[in-house]
């Protein structure tokens, strides 16, 4: 099975954008530039390259994403490489590569974060809250081990 996952570290170019589809999920949008620089070894110059990444996160993290992410901030995002095409109303049809994020969080190279954990919502995949320890995550199929075979919590 091809695995397709990516990390992006950069900084947000815009903030975030949270919309809501009709089923109610909410749905944030934003995009991250990342630099690179090297030296010329021909003309030993300094050049620079800047590619643009949009991201989209969805549910529970879209809307944690549109609390805490702004315009400026340096993230790290982890999530897989996903393709969307469309037709204009002009009939123009167009394609986009985005960044769908699994984890997004702050840079702490240059920098420092506070983590404040919201209360567990229902669906699951959220940080536990109240006080009380969420029920252990089932062992993944396939023999392999849950954090609550290290008595541990995700977070």
């Amino acid at each position: 099975m091809a695995d397709n996952s990516v990390t992006v570290v950069g900084n947000v170019t815009r903030d975030p954008e949270i919309r809501y589809t009709q089923g109610g999920a909410a749905k944030a949008s934003f995009s991250v530039a990342v630099g690179r620089r090297w030296q010329n070894r021909q003309t030993n110059e300094w050049e620079e390259q800047t590619s643009f990444f949009n991201i989209v996160c969805w549910r529970e993290m879209a809307e944690n994403v549109a609390e805490s992410i702004a315009k400026g901030m340096r993230v790290v995002v982890t999530g897989r490489l996903e393709q969307r095409s469309w037709e204009t109303d002009n009939g123009e049809k167009r394609s986009v590569v985005e960044v769908v994020a699994d984890e997004i969080g702050p840079s702490l190279r240059w920098a420092t974060a506070q983590v404040n954990k919201n209360d567990r919502r229902d669906g699951g995949g959220g940080g536990g809250g109240g006080g009380s320890r969420p029920s252990p995550a089932p062992a993944p199929s396939g023999g392999g081990s849950s954090y609550d075979d290290f008595g541990e919590e995700p977070f």
